[in-house]
């Protein structure tokens, strides 16, 4: 048996911080794949998004092109400022919110 030690969460939230897909893999799996995944397995939740704003870490016309196809929603990416100051990102605090309210409540 497998033990894994590291995890991580992919969530997709409408605008108030509702999950309408939850996908946790092992930490060696890529943001983009697993990311791709949890679209894929949730498509009739996603089935009226139009556009997904995604960090860095979902960069790439390969990935943008597969939430296309799948979906058919475009892919915007959502990048920091190079002054490395702080500031909120548009629309960035709903998904650590929602992160955040599933911390909580893990018991």
């Amino acid at each position: 048996m497998m033990q894994v030690k590291r995890f991580q969460g992919h969530i997709a939230v409408d605008t108030q911080g509702l999950p309408h897909a939850i996908h946790i893999t092992t930490a060696e799996a890529t943001d983009r794949s697993s990311a791709v995944k949890m679209v894929e397995n949730a498509k009739e939740n996603l089935s009226e998004v139009k556009n997904i704003l995604v960090d860095a870490g979902y960069t790439g016309e390969n990935f943008a092109t597969q939430i296309r196809a799948t979906i058919g929603a475009t892919v915007e990416v959502v990048k920091r400022s190079e002054l490395h100051t702080f500031a909120v990102l548009p629309k960035r605090w709903v998904v650590e919110r929602s992160f955040a309210w599933l911390e909580k409540c893990r018991r």
